[in-house]
């Protein structure tokens, strides 16, 4: 079956980078579009960015472009979320997705705090 783990958050201060990074499993990861997520206590999950099946595509929410970038390795299953320039704003549970797939993995948390 689908199974997808988020892992690389943590606690890191205003300005600071961290990667996620999500392992994915079950079903032929090349063939579908990526997604991250994230949701915040008391907020409603939202898409953070995609990609393409191929790597050749990305989108951004407008509040993270130019900080983040998602990124793909089919070779190795996995997804990628490059997160630069962090922000207060930016703390949440971070979850990967694949397109068509109702399946969530067990998110990886992101503080941002100093």
């Amino acid at each position: 079956q689908v199974q997808l783990v988020e892992s690389g958050g943590g606690l890191v201060q205003p300005g600071g980078s961290l990667r996620l990074s999500c392992a994915a499993s079950g079903f032929t990861f090349s063939s579908y579009a990526m997604s991250w997520y994230r949701q915040a206590p008391g907020k409603e999950r939202e898409l953070v960015a995609d990609i393409t099946r191929g790597g050749g595509s990305t989108n951004y929410a407008d509040s993270v472009k130019g900080r983040f970038t998602i990124s793909r390795d089919n070779a190795k299953n996995t997804v990628l979320l490059q997160m630069n320039s962090l922000k207060p704003e930016d703390a949440a549970v971070y979850y990967c997705k694949a397109s068509r797939f109702r399946t969530w993995g067990q998110g990886t948390q992101v503080t941002v705090s100093s």
